[in-house]
């Protein structure tokens, strides 16, 4: 009795799901413990580039989701398990001999590194060029696919499918979506797309370049933390404020400061639906976070930025003392002037742009920095 009440209330968790994506995360979290496993995603695989998404999951490191995305999935046996027909349940030992999986390097370096030894793919629904699955993956503790796991994935895979089929969860136009992500690789912000709760629902080549020095920003269990506990707090505000749709469209812009003393600016840019529909699969985001290092090179923004403001040479030379450098003493002992003097021209900066600090003279020099990368 037990068990079919908890059978029916996943059932009924999946179709909420397929109202509420943002609810997936959750519901696979659920399906893991239902079929005895501990991880479990929703990714799909262009038949044309073998590309693959992972659009939602639950239990796996995000470090080893982007290492997946990134390379290993064309190691990954289940990877192409396209022939299969839909609802079959399909494992490692189905598809290659055991021993030659454990000797592959999508074992020895993907999974084994996380304790995963076995995972159980069904194929949802295929087009000419995309397939979703549902992967549900066991640890050394539990083992192998096993009979057990094979009769409660039976019970539950019919509810995703149809869930996923009715709740639209994929965008099967895979190309926008792969065009989108190529687009973002592109700029040189590090671009970050997160949910109402902060979990990071993507992040260009820039962003998770950031994330590997983990001075500025983090993830912890899918959630994109800052490091400086304020900054941490005004972007977990910004989400949700963007979640509820609070910002009436308006953007932020936070000023952040690495270990070596880099400056960098992030603007919170909350996303309305013809955003998110750009976004392709990451339909769930509510904001877009763009973070860059706020640095006034000779040329072109220094230039342009004197141009502008009508800045004298010695204007100019301070203004990037103080971008790149720090506070007044700083720039003084920097530049071999009295602190006296770089606060006249610091004075002077203010009231040439219309700013009363620091701080906002770093998000200034940063408005003007291209985006395009080099």
């Amino acid at each position: 009795m037990k068990d079919d009440q908890g059978l029916t209330q996943l059932i009924g968790d999946i179709y909420d799901a397929a109202l509420d994506s943002s609810r997936w995360a959750s519901v696979l979290a659920k399906i893991a413990v239902f079929t005895g496993s501990q991880a479990a995603s929703l990714l799909s695989k262009d038949s044309v580039s073998k590309s693959v998404n992972v659009h939602y999951q639950s239990g796996i490191d995000p470090y080893f989701v982007r290492l997946y995305i990134e390379s290993y999935s064309k190691f990954d046996p289940l990877a192409n398990a396209s022939e299969y027909t839909a609802e079959q349940i399909v494992n490692i030992p189905d598809l290659v001999p055991y021993d030659e999986f454990k000797a592959g390097r999508f074992f020895r370096e993907w999974a084994q590194p996380q304790g995963w030894v076995d995972a159980a793919n069904v194929l949802l629904e295929k087009s000419a060029t995309n397939c979703i699955y549902l992967s549900i993956l066991r640890n050394r503790a539990s083992g192998i696919v096993d009979e057990e796991m094979r009769r409660r994935m039976r019970l539950i895979v019919p509810h995703v499918r149809r869930a996923v089929r009715t709740g639209k969860v994929i965008d099967l136009s895979q190309a926008k979506a792969a065009t989108f992500a190529d687009i973002l690789d592109g700029l040189s912000p590090a671009i970050f797309l997160i949910d109402a709760g902060g979990q990071l629902v993507y992040g260009n080549t820039a962003g998770h370049s950031i994330l590997n020095k983990s001075d500025l920003l983090r993830t912890v269990h899918g959630r994109l933390t800052a490091v400086d506990t304020q900054i941490d707090q005004a972007l977990h505000d910004a989400f949700v404020a963007a979640g509820r749709n609070d910002g009436n469209g308006k953007g932020a812009a936070l000023p952040m400061k690495g270990f070596a003393g880099e400056r960098y600016v992030a603007h919170i840019l909350p996303l309305g639906t013809s955003e998110k529909r750009k976004a392709g699969t990451a339909s769930n985001a509510v904001a877009a976070l763009f973070v860059r290092k706020a640095e006034l090179e000779a040329e072109p923004s220094a230039e342009v930025i004197g141009k502008t403001y009508k800045l004298t040479p010695t204007e100019l030379r301070v203004l990037r003392a103080i971008v790149n450098i720090g506070g007044v003493r700083q720039v003084a002992g920097n530049l071999g002037v009295a602190d006296t003097t770089v606060k006249t021209h610091l004075g002077r900066l203010f009231e040439k742009t219309g700013v009363s600090r620091q701080a906002d003279l770093v998000k200034l020099v940063a408005g003007y920095a291209s985006m395009l990368a080099n």
